[in-house]
Parts: structure tokens; sequence; C-alpha cells
């Protein structure tokens, strides 16, 4: 047998699948694309997670593309981060050109450009679904590590949660955090002094300002009601998975702004979906791009509770996707649980690109058809090593690939295409609502004028009132207020049955 039936008996043989499958691409030998090696891989084993890796300008962003699209083809949602704003071509059929009609050919697929169900969305001022989520949702950890607290600042968030899921006080956006802050260091110090115990007014003054600084950086939008539900994710049209892309082009230079938004959402979906079990498919895949920015900024404890959900959230039918430059920028923890790797060209442009080089080829398979980290510097546009994981969970050979061409649009959409994307989104109507329901702000501010109202009362001339003296003898400002705070609530705001998650945040028992 010669070398070239070798590669492609050996290629065949580790990709043999009962189910489903999607095609990525075909493997490539001796500078050969060899059509009868397709490199496939199994929708069963896609919540594995996966890496997308590679120096700039190889073709990152255009494999993330390819991968959404045949998973959208075969009825699977997808969550795109796009940092770049390059994504929103997925709405529009791609342009039918000679180089990519040769591609094809050599892979052995039809070209058939078409657009696909996208729904635009957005944290931010980018046009799109407004995605909000309320600050108790978020959550005490997640708060703590956007406003980077130090360990005495991060024992005031969990007390002031503390404090507001026993009273039933909703905090609903940050002038409710700001309020809260306000009431522990002033009117109700000495109540939540016999509660909990002294509060530094130092921590609490550090904690209020960085709170505005949050603000400055806009993600009061961020913050608030209506909170977007994760199942709406999940949706299909005509038998396509909508994919639903995020836009983040005017947070780049706000990475804890976006890593914790990440965080939250990867959180509340393991809080919400469902365990799926062993499925053919996939109930949804997020692709995370820039994905250092999550890693960057987290902390040894924040770290460890990433490794967890990603652990814990394949069996909720989710696969996670990481597009990153080097594999380096993953940690270790996280690096190996990840079933699907596709590996772009790096460069070695300095003895430390070398060094880096070296150690990302032994993340890989050994293939007895290649030198890994030659076929690292050497790889053009297009082109990647990829091995995934096969029906019964092996990592396949790995195959120098020439991936497929992207059939959406590979260019982002004009602003009059944006525009019709967005007028026929059924999700608008829902989300982009400005709610300032009744909240910890306004509670505490109603009580205080009660009890003013009352001590004013109280001074007058005359018999007082025997209610006003029993009200400010016999019942503290915190039992007042635990009497009378309940507040009716929509959605996942309601304080029925809700219990604190993996990352501090809210879920609710279903």
């Amino acid at each position: 047998m010669n070398r070239k039936d070798q590669f492609i008996q050996t290629l065949n043989e580790g990709q043999t699948y009962k189910k489903d499958f999607i095609i990525l691409g075909t493997g490539i030998l001796d500078g050969e694309a060899i059509t009868e090696a397709n490199v496939k891989v199994p929708l069963k084993t896609m919540n594995r997670h996966g890496l997308i890796a590679g120096a700039t300008g190889t073709g990152k962003t255009k494999t993330l593309q390819v991968i959404a699209e045949q998973l959208s083809l075969k009825g699977v949602p997808s969550v795109l981060m796009d940092l770049k704003g390059d994504l929103s071509g997925l709405a529009q059929p791609g342009e039918v050109k000679d180089f990519i009609i040769s591609r094809s050919e050599k892979i052995g697929v039809d070209y058939e450009p078409m657009g696909l169900p996208v729904e635009l969305m957005s944290i931010s001022d980018e046009k799109g679904v407004r995605l909000k989520a309320t600050v108790s949702e978020f959550g005490p950890v997640l708060i703590s590590q956007i406003l980077d607290l130090n360990d005495t600042q991060r024992g005031v968030i969990a007390l002031i949660f503390q404090y507001c899921d026993t009273h039933h006080l909703p905090l609903l956006d940050l002038k409710d955090l700001k309020r809260v802050l306000q009431f522990i260091n002033n009117e109700g110090k000495e109540q939540i002094k016999n509660e909990f115990g002294q509060v530094s007014a130092a921590s609490v003054n550090t904690i209020m300002r960085k709170i505005i600084e949050l603000e400055q950086q806009g993600a009061a939008k961020f913050f608030g009601e209506r909170s977007f539900e994760v199942d709406d994710f999940v949706r299909t049209e005509d038998g396509k998975g909508v994919i639903s892309i995020i836009r983040l082009t005017d947070i780049q230079s706000k990475p804890k702004l976006f890593s914790t938004f990440m965080l939250s959402l990867l959180s509340e979906i393991y809080e919400t979906f469902p365990e799926q079990g062993d499925a053919d498919k996939p109930k949804l895949c997020l692709f995370i791009d820039e994905a250092h920015l999550v890693f960057s900024n987290a902390s040894k404890d924040l770290l460890e509770k990433i490794e967890a959900i990603i652990k814990l959230i394949r069996s909720k039918g989710v696969g996670v996707y990481f597009c990153t430059q080097t594999p380096t920028d993953v940690p270790d923890s996280v690096l190996g649980q990840l079933g699907l790797k596709v590996q772009h060209a790096l460069r070695a442009f300095t003895a430390k690109d070398r060094k880096a080089i070296t150690k990302t080829a032994e993340n890989y398979p050994l293939s007895p058809f290649y030198e890994t980290s030659e076929v690292l510097t050497s790889m053009g546009i297009g082109e990647a090593l990829i091995t995934a994981l096969n029906e019964k969970g092996i990592p396949t050979p790995l195959a120098h690939t020439l991936v497929r061409a992207p059939i959406t649009r590979m260019d982002i959409l004009s602003p009059s295409e944006i525009d019709e994307v967005i007028s026929n989104s059924s999700l608008i109507a829902k989300y982009n609502v400005n709610l300032d329901r009744e909240s910890a702000f306004e509670i505490l501010n109603q009580k205080m004028e009660k009890v003013e109202k009352e001590q004013e009362k109280a001074t007058l001339p005359g018999p007082k009132p025997r209610t006003a003296t029993r009200t400010s003898n016999d019942e503290s400002l915190l039992e007042e207020l635990s009497k009378n705070t309940m507040v009716r609530q929509i959605g996942r705001t309601i304080f029925r049955e809700l219990t604190r998650g993996i990352l501090g945040s809210f879920s609710r028992k279903r």
C-alpha cells in the first residue's frame, strides 16, 4: 500500500460514524488535497467543546463561520461572540468565485451559497436584541470580579446579597446596588452591625467609586430588566438552527465587562438547561472569539469555577468553543477538556515564538504523516491541523486539512442589511423595552420617608399617637423592611424557589 492510500485508510478508519456528522474539509498529504480523505466531526461529540487557534490572518474566523454554518444546517443553534464585527455576513449568501468552486471540488462537496437565520444581539450600544441581566442574577462572585475587589470588599458584597436575598430587596440595576451600599453605611449601619458585624466605611466607599467607574464604561445599559432568557438561544427556523451573534465591537477596551458577561452567560445556561444525557447532537454551541479576554483577568478562584462549568455544562448538551491565537491562551485545566482542536498556522519570528510552536505541537496527537511543528509554520490561509473525538470519544488522526469555504458572505452586513435583520426579529419587541420596576432603590427610599414622617409626628406638641410610638420603639427599620418589602416581579426576578448557583448567580428550581 502506497503512502497516499495508507493516509486515506488511516483517516477513514478513524472517522467511521453511525450517526450524523459535519465535514470541515479534506486532508492534505505532501501538499496535495486528497478528496477521498474528508475530515469529519460527529455531531454526537460536538458538546465536548473545542479550540480554534492560529496567528492573525490565518483563517480562524472563517473556520468558526464554517462550523456555525454546518451546525445550523443540521438544526443546531449557536451563539457567537463577535468582538471584531466580521460575523454578521452569516445572514447573507456567499459569493460564487472561481477559487471557492475550485476549493469545493478538491474537498468533494457542493458549494451552495445561502444565508442562514441570524439574530443580532448586543449588551451595549450596538443595534440588536438587548441582552440584560439583573444584579441579583449576576451574583456576588461575578459582581466582585467585574469590580476588581479585594477579599474584604468581596465580603461586603456577599453581605449585601445575603441581606437583600433574606429581606426580599430586589437588586435589579446598579442604582439599587449603590442605594443598599448607602443604606449600610448610613441609616442602616446599626442594624447591619447587629446582624452581620461591623462594615468598614472605607470598603463601602471604595466599592461605590468602582461602581461609578463601571457605569462610565456603559455597564448601566447591561444591568436591569427585562432579563434575557437563555432558552431564546435555542431556536430553529425552517429546520435550521438560529445563529445568535452578540455584537461586542464597542467593548473591546473593556475586557472585564466582556469576560464577566461571558461567565455569567455560561453560568445561567448551566443553571437553566436540563440534563440532556447522551444525545445524537448538541442542544447549543457557544463560540467565544478572543478567548484570552476571558482568562487573562480571571483570579485563581474564578478559573476553578470556569473549569467546573466547562466540565459540567457538557451534560446539558452545550459545547463551548474558544477562538484565540495560541492554545497557551487557554489554561491547561480547560484545554484538557476540549475535544475538537483546529490549529491554523503559527509564525516563528523570534526564539520565543519557536518555543511556543514546539509547545503547541505537543498538544496534538502524533502522526506518521507529519512533523507537526514544521506543518504549523508552513500552512497557508484556510488550512489547519484538525483532530476531533470520534463517536467513542477517541481522538481522530491528526489531519493537515484544506478547510471548506463558508457558504455565507465572508464580509459584514451593510447598515441597511443590519436594519432588515433587526426588523425581522421576533425578540426585539420582547427585550428592547425599558423597565424600571420597584426595587431596592425605591423600597429603601419609601421606607426612609415613612420613618422620617413618623419621627416628625413624634416631635409635634400634644399626645403622641400610640401607633407611631410603637413603631419607633418596638420595631427596628430592619423589621419594618422585612415585613413590607415583598414586591411583584416577573421573569427570573421572582423571589420564589430561588437558589444561588455555581457562580453565585440565581437559578430557579424546575
